[in-house]
């Protein structure tokens, strides 16, 4: 069966009307770790196994739920010792996963963020460093909430907010799974 004609002659403009996404990846992971921690001199494999307790705590603690059991995190060290905590992260923009990168002092204080690989249309601002510097210093005794004490962008807002809900809830997971992984 043939259709008919009428509707091929809309398959073209449903196609030119449909968004694509353009990804771009701006960091790898070596590059994200020198730029979060300059000085540092090792990043040492400590990837994160939550248990669903402490899975359930870091939604209590963040109000944000932690998808993953596993979580990307490496011990940072300076000296023979450790400084801190880099994590990677992956957050839902409007459509696509952001990935990006987070990393803390030991007593869970936002050192910097980096966005590694961003696949939406719209919302990439979230990559300028006016933006992500909102965070320096932030920890979880920051309200760490948008239009509070993280700005919005126009035309970004969900890639605002859920960056913003995943800083919070990766500095959860840190006090609960991490404070005593030293």
């Amino acid at each position: 069966m043939r259709p008919a004609p009428h509707l091929l002659m809309l398959v073209p403009a449903a196609m030119a009307a449909a968004p694509t996404a353009h990804a771009v990846s701006y960091l790898a992971i070596p590059q994200a770790q020198a730029a979060v921690f300059p000085s540092a001199e090792r990043f040492v494999d400590a990837k994160a196994h939550l248990t669903d307790d402490q899975r359930d705590a870091i939604k209590k603690l963040s109000g944000v739920r932690q998808r993953e059991p596993e979580q990307p995190v490496w011990r940072v060290e300076q000296g023979g010792k450790q400084v801190g905590w880099f994590f990677i992260d992956e957050v839902v923009g409007k459509h696509e996963f952001i990935t990006y990168a987070l990393g803390t002092t030991l007593d869970g204080h936002v050192t910097g963020i980096e966005i590694l690989d961003y696949r939406e249309t719209y919302g990439f601002q979230v990559r300028e460093a006016s933006w992500r510097q909102n965070f320096q210093g932030k920890s979880l005794a920051d309200p760490l909430q948008l239009d509070s004490d993280v700005p919005n962008i126009t035309g970004a807002t969900l890639s605002c907010r859920n960056v913003t809900n995943g800083v919070k809830r990766l500095l959860a997971l840190q006090r609960i799974a991490l404070t005593d992984a030293k």
